[in-house]
C-alpha cells in the first residue's frame, strides 16, 4: 500500500499521516509507504493518484489547499475533486495559528496589527504557496483589519517555517502540527489561533475572534482519498480501520497534543464536506482577487 503526501517529509501533513499509517500497517499486516510528493501545490501528487489504479492499494492525503483551493485559483486543472477522487474519510481538522519572529515586538494580534498600521507596507508574511490556504489566512487578516503587507509565497510547508524563524519574513499562518515543536521552543512566537473556540493545544492562547478579528477564522484539514473508481467496499474498509484507530485513546492523545483532532468521517460525509470546502474558498478566493489568476 503507498500513500502519497503532496507536502515534504517532515511537514504536519507528513506528521499525521505515519501516525495514522503505522497504525494501519499494524492492522493489515503489510508495509505502508509513505512517498512524499511535494511541488506544484501539490498537483503533481494529485496526478499521480488520479492515473493510478483504483484498487486500493494507492491513497492520497488530500487537504484544504489542493483539494478546495487549486480549483478557484488555477485557470487549469488536470483534475476535478469530485470527480476524479474517491473520498474515504476526513482524518483531521486542523488547528490553525498565526505565528510570529521572536524578535518582533509584539506579543498580540492588537500589537501586530498597531505595529503594521504604523510601518505600512513594511511587513511581510510568509505562506506556504500562492493560494495555498495559509496565503488565503494571511489576505483574511489584512483584508479584515486593513493592513497593507507583502506577500512571500514559498515552495511549500518547510521552506516558510524555516524563512520565519529566520526572520526573513516577520509572520505567517500555518497548522499547529506543522510549527507545535518551533512554538515551543521558542523559535516562534504564538500570537492566537484561528479556529472559533480555543485550541485544546494551546487553551491559554486568544482565538482571533478573541483578538478583534472575528472574520479571521480558519481551520486547516486533511483526509484519505482513492483514485475514482476504487470498489465501495475497499472504500468503507479503508474507512473503518482509520476510524477505529483515530477514534483510540493513543492517536487522539498523540495527534491532540500537536493540535490535530481527529475526525474519522464516513466516505459520503467527507464528499458533501468537500463540497461545502470548496463553494467556501470560490467565494474567498474572488475577494483576495486571485481567482483563476494562476
Amino acid at each position: 500500500v503507498r500513500i502519497v503526501v503532496p507536502k515534504p517529509a517532515g511537514g504536519g501533513v507528513d506528521i499525521y499521516t505515519r501516525a495514522i499509517s503505522q497504525k494501519l500497517a499494524e492492522t493489515w499486516g503489510q508495509q505502508i509507504i509513505v512517498d512524499n510528493r511535494p511541488g506544484a501545490n501539490g498537483i503533481i501528487a494529485i496526478e499521480q493518484i488520479i492515473k493510478a489504479k483504483p484498487d486500493g492499494y494507492t491513497l492520497v492525503t488530500g487537504f484544504t489547499s489542493v483539494l478546495t483551493i487549486n480549483p478557484h485559483v488555477y485557470k487549469s486543472l488536470p483534475y476535478d475533486t469530485l470527480r476524479d477522487l474517491a473520498p474515504v474519510t476526513q482524518l483531521v481538522s486542523n488547528t490553525m495559528v498565526l505565528a510570529v519572529h521572536p524578535h518582533l515586538p509584539v506579543r498580540s494580534v492588537k500589537e501586530l496589527v498597531a505595529l503594521s498600521k504604523s510601518r505600512p507596507g513594511d511587513l511581510m508574511y510568509g505562506s506556504f504557496g500562492i493560494g495555498n490556504l495559509t496565503h488565503l489566512a494571511g489576505e483574511l487578516l489584512r483584508l479584515e483589519a486593513g493592513l497593507k503587507m507583502v506577500h512571500v509565497p514559498y515552495k511549500g510547508e518547510t521552506p516558510a517555517i524555516t524563512e520565519t524563524i529566520s526572520g526573513q519574513v516577520a509572520l505567517l499562518f500555518a497548522t499547529s502540527v506543522g510549527v507545535a515543536a518551533h512554538i515551543q521552543s521558542g523559535r516562534l512566537r504564538l500570537l492566537a489561533t484561528c479556529g472559533e473556540e480555543r485550541a485544546k493545544a494551546f487553551p491559554g492562547t486568544q482565538t482571533m475572534i478573541e483578538s478583534g478579528l472575528p472574520g479571521v477564522v480558519v481551520t486547516g484539514w486533511g483526509g484519505f482519498l482513492a483514485p475514482a473508481g476504487t470498489p465501495r467496499e475497499i472504500v468503507e474498509k479503508v474507512q473503518r480501520d482509520a476510524a477505529r484507530h483515530l477514534q483510540g485513546a493513543e492517536l487522539r492523545e498523540r495527534l491532540g497534543g500537536i493540535g490535530s483532532e481527529p475526525i474519522a468521517s464516513t466516505p459520503d460525509a467527507f464528499a458533501a464536506f468537500l463540497k461545502g470546502e470548496l463553494e467556501k474558498w470560490e467565494r474567498v478566493s474572488k475577494v483576495a482577487g486571485i481567482y483563476k489568476s494562476q
